[in-house]
């Protein structure tokens, strides 16, 4: 039967049509992820850490480093967006459609859409790493994994790949970005074609903390400078992170693909260095990462980019006490494996973290409301260690942190302390002075309470 719509139905059709773009422009939309990395032996269980995100952060989607199927599973209904990662060394293998067609079928069919998986990133920065069969099957990987997914009827997930700075040969000014001659059209153009074609973003991972001198501190922390003057547009830039965006903008400009979107892989700061290393502090971390939240809920562009939003993963959700190499990378964390903060930048809820530059506060004010007691950042499991011990010695039940207890994960010594010092802190009066174990503790504003652990 056919049905026929009156004039005053075509009218309120339209009414409606128009409130519906009316709220969905003026709603606010938060664009900050996170990198979620497991190189921990610390780290709690990842349905811990999908429950986290979704009741205790503003944080909507997550970023993981492969298709490890627990931490697939941990994030099915909550509603959090996903990313996944082909591993390097898969690349040349997934450029056959029935190996890509495989990937899917093993990697995404199972979860999708339960886990809200939105976007696969094949390989990391491949660009960066002259294996030149990882390199010449990258952009033949992205084709034929893209048509698997389709075939596979799997039409919302997106296909891309990650970038570091280094594929430009020009970054400065930021209106002369160039890409590295070579790959300029033999690389960058074809890619670009495609993810236009697919309507997917071309990812990158600007690191103002890898550009890091004393001189240029304020300029790569958003804070207060002279900035670098870009002489071909008149524009002043007051920070590296703006002109870093611009930089990639204007090398996909000169290709003819500045219409293709940019979302941000990784960006971050780390909170603590080897000695000598001036840039790392919880202060930095805290001002650059709060300012990159601020800018997300102000839905602030670049100059050359005025008008966008930047979907932005920070890396990283937890220190990871496993991975090689100096301190700095085993210090890039957002939160401790027991879900403490490192130092607050607003994207915890039911708080009055206000992101944006904020200073961490480690103390709070007299007065400021319910006060908690927790380790300090600095603090040695040795110290932790003994902590414990003499808590356990006080009348404190410890019952909580020994195994099949409410506490007992993540089971590590900075977690049981946490409860354990903070358990004393409360029996005790809660005193300041209760809270102070030799200067290993600190008090907080923030209730470290996560899953079935109850702090008092």
């Amino acid at each position: 039967m056919m049905v026929t719509m009156t004039k005053l139905d075509h009218y309120y059709y339209h009414f409606l049509l128009l409130v519906s773009i009316f709220l969905h422009l003026a709603t606010p939309t938060i664009s900050i992820g996170v990198n979620y990395g497991t190189k921990g032996s610390d780290l709690p269980p990842p349905t811990q850490v999908a429950n986290f995100l979704k009741t205790q952060t503003i944080i909507g989607s997550v970023k993981i480093f492969d298709t490890n199927p627990e931490l697939l599973r941990a994030f099915a209904d909550t509603g959090i967006a996903v990313t996944v990662t082909v591993g390097n060394g898969d690349i040349p293998v997934l450029a056959n459609i029935n190996n890509a067609r495989r990937w899917v079928a093993y990697n995404i069919a199972p979860f999708h859409p339960q886990t809200r998986i939105n976007r696969v990133v094949v390989g990391n920065e491949i660009m960066a790493t002259a294996n030149k069969a990882w390199i010449s099957n990258l952009l033949p990987a992205m084709r034929t994994l893209h048509t698997a997914l389709l075939l596979a009827g799997i039409r919302d997930v997106q296909v891309t790949t990650p970038h570091s700075l280094g594929i430009l040969s020009i970054s400065e000014p930021p209106s002369a970005g160039q890409f590295r001659r070579g790959f300029d059209r033999v690389i960058f153009a074809p890619m670009l074609q495609f993810l236009r074609e697919i309507k997917s973003p071309f990812m990158v991972n600007p690191y103002p903390y890898f550009s890091y001198s004393p001189s240029m501190a304020n300029y790569c922390l958003f804070k207060r400078s002279r900035g670098v003057h870009d002489r071909y547009t008149g524009i002043t830039y007051t920070n590296m992170y703006d002109a870093m965006l611009d930089a990639i903008y204007s090398a996909m400009k000169k290709l003819g693909y500045g219409d293709v979107n940019i979302v941000v892989g990784e960006t971050g700061w780390p909170s603590l260095c080897d000695p000598g290393q001036p840039a790392c502090s919880v202060e930095n971390a805290a001002w650059f990462n709060g300012n990159l939240v601020r800018r997300s809920r102000q839905g602030r562009g670049t100059p050359l980019m005025p008008n966008r939003r930047f979907e932005t993963f920070l890396f990283s959700l937890f220190n990871e006490n496993l991975k090689p190499g100096p301190t700095a990378e085993r210090n890039w964390g957002l939160f401790r494996p027991d879900f403490s903060p490192v130092y607050d930048i607003g994207i915890l809820r039911n708080t009055q973290g206000g992101g944006g530059g904020v200073r961490p506060r480690p103390r709070p004010t007299p007065g400021a409301g319910k006060k908690w007691c927790v380790p300090r950042p600095d603090a040695s499991d040795e110290a932790l260690q003994a902590n414990i011990n003499y808590v356990c010695t006080q009348g404190v039940d410890c019952r909580a942190i020994q195994p099949g207890g409410a506490c007992f994960n993540p089971n590590n010594v900075r977690s049981h302390a946490s409860y354990l010092m903070n358990s004393y802190y409360q029996a005790h009066g809660a005193h300041d002075f209760n809270c102070d174990f030799a200067r290993t503790g600190l008090l907080t504003t923030i209730n470290p309470s996560h899953g079935s652990c109850r702090y008092a």
